[in-house]
């Protein structure tokens, strides 16, 4: 998860730089295609060849939803305060936990919905509505939205798929999705941009490789704590490298949001374990 954690913030760092001359749309387009070249070695190591479902409707779905959440934390990289910009994005398990309730039917109660209001002050807090509030700050609110309902689909989708074939028809049709916005904004990269763009695609794909071993190895609450490393990681490259500074409102706000994403995702795991304990005995039982 630390390493998932690293090949992020490190990708938030490459995305900044390939921003200072290439559009927002092919940034992502770049790190789509490059993430897929980097997918399909991993994808024929595993052994299971090119991955099949029957679900490419829904996929389109996902794409689409995941694209714009892209999109929208990509500007905000590239034109937002890092520290800010990530800060925000970790709204998304906010409004997961929202979305979960309204498109899934899970059952939420007040401990959870206390966590999650919590959570939303500590976003106003960064936001500063009325003091130092402005609207392309609400960029990365709404691609933290987008990435909350990616992530319904992705809970849903892994129940009729496993998960390389989830990442690798994601990553094929985000090549072609992403280019269409890309064309109309078309600069061609210079070299070192080239190698930006490049480490985009190459460190989101290890990342999220990174991201799914570790959930497969170990509880969720134990390895949600260690994503927020990114704002630290994020914060020092962004004063080394681009003179920007953390103010104590962005690092009160976000304290207030890693806090609320810490306790949802404990008590998802309690949740969990005590649902997956009880089966036994149920299953025990005779039948009436």
């Amino acid at each position: 998860m630390l390493g998932s954690t690293s090949a992020f913030a490190l990708m938030a760092i490459a995305i900044r730089f390939a921003s200072a001359t290439i559009p927002t749309t092919e940034v992502a387009f770049f790190r789509n295609f490059f993430g897929l070249l980097a997918l399909l070695p991993i994808l024929m190591h595993a052994g299971n060849g090119i991955p099949r479902t029957r679900h490419l409707g829904r996929y389109l779905v996902r794409t689409l939803v995941g694209l714009g959440s892209m999109l929208c934390a990509f500007w905000a990289i590239g034109h937002l305060p890092l520290s800010q910009a990530i800060s925000l994005s970790y709204a998304a398990p906010l409004f997961a936990t929202i979305a979960a309730v309204l498109w899934l039917g899970e059952i939420v109660r007040v401990r959870r919905w206390i966590a999650v209001s919590a959570g939303f002050i500590g976003v106003l807090v960064i936001l500063r509505p009325g003091v130092a509030f402005s609207l392309p700050m609400l960029v990365p609110v709404f691609g933290a939205l987008l990435a909350a309902l990616v992530a319904i689909q992705m809970k849903q989708l892994s129940k009729i798929d496993p998960p390389d074939t989830i990442v690798f028809y994601t990553y094929l049709l985000w090549v072609p999705l992403s280019l269409a916005p890309a064309l109309f904004q078309w600069v061609w990269p210079g070299p070192v941009a080239w190698l930006w763009l490049i480490a985009t695609g190459v460190l989101g794909t290890l990342g999220q490789w990174l991201w799914t071993r570790a959930l497969r190895l170990g509880e969720v609450s134990a390895l949600q704590p260690i994503s927020f490393v990114q704002l630290p990681i994020v914060v020092l490259f962004g004063w080394w490298l681009f003179g920007e500074t953390l103010d104590i409102w962005t690092a009160a706000g976000a304290a207030i949001v890693f806090g609320a994403n810490g306790y949802i995702a404990h008590r998802e795991a309690v949740l969990s374990r005590r649902a997956a304990s009880q089966r036994p005995t149920e299953a025990a039982k005779p039948a009436e």
